[in-house]
């Protein structure tokens, strides 16, 4: 082809184009930009046979109600996460859940180098409130108790009950001294805040004990060292009296 001939090729396309158009035009479809405004997953709708068109429909209805279904169960699975964790009675963490936070949070303060400390709550005269006031009542001033400490500790510390009459408080970045002076808040807020049972305000106060993670711990070795920094404290304010 010499230059300055017609190029055929492109004679070809623009024919080719112009068929492509005016079939589009018989059959009502858009013709130029517009043709490609409405899509089905990318595809231009004029493209689509009715056939496809409903298959795809099809297809996306499924995919949004799979979809749904996930998040209600994904939604599910956190409830029942929750609940597995918290404590049959009142509103903290159970044991279990407890002692996961703890190993948790004191592999965190070992490899960082963080301070990190547990608390060790037992009440006072349980058995008394009980045989007094019944289970229903111990159980209140349980509910109570838990309610004083989980008003008074930062969101990224853990309140558990630990067993009966005892519940737990993980101090994330708390060192001794830390740890030993919210120890003596948190009681102080105890005895402080008022429990009315059956129209009669009970007094309820506590001991406590802290313990300050070491490298070497584990969460049943911290457990057992401010249990029994609380039991000593507990002697200690006996023989006082």
């Amino acid at each position: 082809m010499k230059i300055g001939e017609p190029n055929p090729l492109r004679r070809t396309e623009a024919a080719t184009t112009a068929t492509d158009t005016s079939a589009r035009a018989e059959r009502g479809a858009p013709v130029g930009a517009a043709a490609d405004t409405t899509t089905i997953l990318g595809i231009p709708e004029h493209q689509l046979t009715p056939h496809v068109r409903n298959a795809i429909m099809r297809l996306m209805e499924e995919v949004d109600r799979l979809r749904k279904e996930l998040h209600q169960n994904q939604a599910r699975i956190a409830y029942l996460e929750n609940l597995a964790d918290q404590d049959t009675l009142l509103p903290v963490s159970n044991r279990r859940a407890f002692v996961r936070e703890l190993t948790r949070m004191m592999a965190f303060s070992q490899r960082y180098g963080a301070p990190g400390s547990v608390l060790y709550f037992d009440i006072n005269q349980m058995k008394d409130i009980n045989d007094t006031f019944g289970h229903s009542g111990g159980d209140a001033a349980l509910t109570h108790v838990a309610n004083v400490l989980v008003k008074n500790t930062r969101s990224s510390d853990v309140v558990g009950r630990l067993g009966g009459d005892e519940l737990g408080v993980i101090l994330a970045n708390a060192d001794e001294a830390t740890a030993n002076e919210k120890a003596s808040l948190l009681a102080d807020a105890i005895e402080k805040a008022p429990f009315v049972w059956q129209d009669q305000e009970i007094r309820i106060a506590v001991s406590v004990g802290a313990y300050t993670f070491r490298g070497d711990d584990d969460a049943g070795k911290a457990l057992d060292a401010a249990d029994r920094a609380m039991y000593e404290r507990k002697q200690t304010k006996d023989e006082n009296r």
